[in-house]
């Protein structure tokens, strides 16, 4: 039988993905005006898991393990943007950052119905 489901690995990466960038979209927007504050943001998710582990791949499941790589393999990195456009060296602009809730809430939404599609299906072939 089945002992992992990977549809269901990607749905939770895929609604922390979301979980952790709508933080730094509000993040931004709370210090929209802070002098020198620098907008974050990570990847989109589509490069991080592009960039993961595939399957087949070595995976180390204890820090003692070699070779191998340790957890999710999801590169997250917060990055800044270089240089500010307004006069007091601040570079969020709320508009972007609106946007980018907006596609952070449409991301999470997917990840939901991917995980709900998934146990319909399961519940299915389960026959309850």
């Amino acid at each position: 039988m089945f002992t992992e489901l990977n549809v269901f690995k990607i749905a939770y990466s895929m609604a922390t993905h979301a979980g952790k960038r709508q933080a730094l979209v509000s993040e931004n927007m709370a210090n929209a005006d802070t002098p020198g504050y620098h907008a974050k943001d990570i990847k989109p998710f589509k490069e991080v898991f592009a960039a993961g582990a595939r399957p087949g791949d070595m995976v180390a499941s204890r820090g003692s393990h070699l070779n191998g790589v340790s957890g999710s393999n999801m590169d997250w990195a917060v990055t800044t943007s270089a240089a500010g456009a307004d006069p007091n060296d601040n570079s969020v602009s709320i508009e972007t950052e609106m946007l980018n809730g907006v596609e952070v809430k449409r991301q999470h939404d997917r990840a939901l119905a991917i995980y709900k599609s998934s146990m319909k299906i399961l519940r299915a072939s389960l026959g309850s």
